[in-house]
């Protein structure tokens, strides 16, 4: 099967995921888009939004419908990084086993990861960056694939450990869940509040997941949509901010953000059967991408301007 072949087929696929996802979840499109985004992607998504959206099911749905290993990890301030990781035993023998934490899954859900210290967060995000943990001196290699899908409350800032920017920068994504609209929120009632539940069936498998990113990682892309990502990422820094965003950024994203722009350009591209992005793909994956390396100063803070309001202000520009 060829590369164009395997690319409609991922579009059938990701229709039949779609499906699936929608027995149990309703509304929240484009947060699961996303989700899916960053997991053909091969990146890690951090989900933002008030309790009670259905962040946590929404992960755990998706780990069905894709047939990987699930592990939820509840941050608390008392964590400890071998909670996380896992640590040696000595067992019966006298010989030391190193027993796996939770970690090692295809899917990580960290629940609330503001609300662990900074030691126990940095053991997680190491896991994403080097795709191992080590243990007393070995590295234990985790599951291919592997993805962390981490979850904030936007707003009980009290008691937790807000992750630093360099931090925030492994996340390819940071996807904002709004309230369901009405008419949503009434199908959700009526959905929950009964006996029966629906259960999502497997679509995809651990390999052929594999097999997805790699027909991505393959896709061409033109050189005028590397320049516009790359121009669209510059536009943020201190040296290439426009008059529009020059009062209103103190630090812009770094190469990891063009990076990205990229691959979920390549990605959402092919979920849309196009054998190749454009600059259209670009932005549409820009807030998501962008949202969390952009840090804003007094300015923006003090007349109430968000970094999605920058974004927009960048993505107009480029029109």
């Amino acid at each position: 099967m060829n590369d164009k072949e395997q690319i409609d087929l991922l579009v059938e696929k990701y229709g039949a995921l779609r499906r699936e996802i929608g027995k149990v979840i309703v509304g929240q499109g484009e947060a699961v888009d996303s989700l899916i985004l960053s997991i053909f992607s091969g990146g890690h998504c951090l989900l933002l939004g008030v309790p009670g959206l259905a962040k946590t099911l929404m992960v755990n749905v998706l780990s069905q419908t894709l047939g990987l290993q699930f592990s939820r990890i509840q941050f608390t301030p008392d964590l400890m990084p071998s909670d996380i990781t896992g640590s040696e035993i000595l067992d019966q023998s006298r010989t030391f086993k190193f027993i796996q934490g939770p970690v090692f899954a295809n899917i990580v859900l960290a629940d609330e990861i503001n609300r662990t210290p900074p030691k126990t967060q940095a053991a997680l995000l190491e896991a994403m960056q080097e795709k191992r943990v080590t243990v007393s001196g070995t590295s234990y290699a985790l599951p291919n694939p592997f993805f962390v899908l981490a979850t904030q409350n936007p707003i009980e800032q009290e008691g937790t450990y807000p992750l630093p920017e360099a931090q925030l920068d492994r996340f390819m994504f940071n996807v904002r869940l709004d309230y369901p609209s009405f008419d949503e929120e009434v199908q959700i009632v009526r959905q929950t509040t009964v006996q029966r539940y629906e259960h999502p069936s497997t679509v995809l498998s651990a390999d052929e997941i594999i097999a997805f990113q790699e027909v991505i990682r393959r896709m061409p892309v033109p050189d005028n949509v590397v320049e516009y990502a790359v121009r669209l990422v510059g536009h943020t820094r201190p040296t290439g901010q426009t008059s529009q965003t020059s009062r209103y950024i103190s630090w812009g994203a770094g190469p990891r953000a063009s990076q990205y722009l990229i691959m979920g350009a390549r990605c959402y591209a092919a979920l849309h059967g196009k054998y190749s992005p454009d600059a259209e793909d670009v932005r549409a994956v820009a807030f998501n991408v962008l949202r969390h390396r952009i840090v804003r100063n007094y300015y923006a803070e003090a007349e109430g301007v968000t970094t999605d309001h920058i974004i927009a202000s960048l993505l107009n520009n480029e029109a």
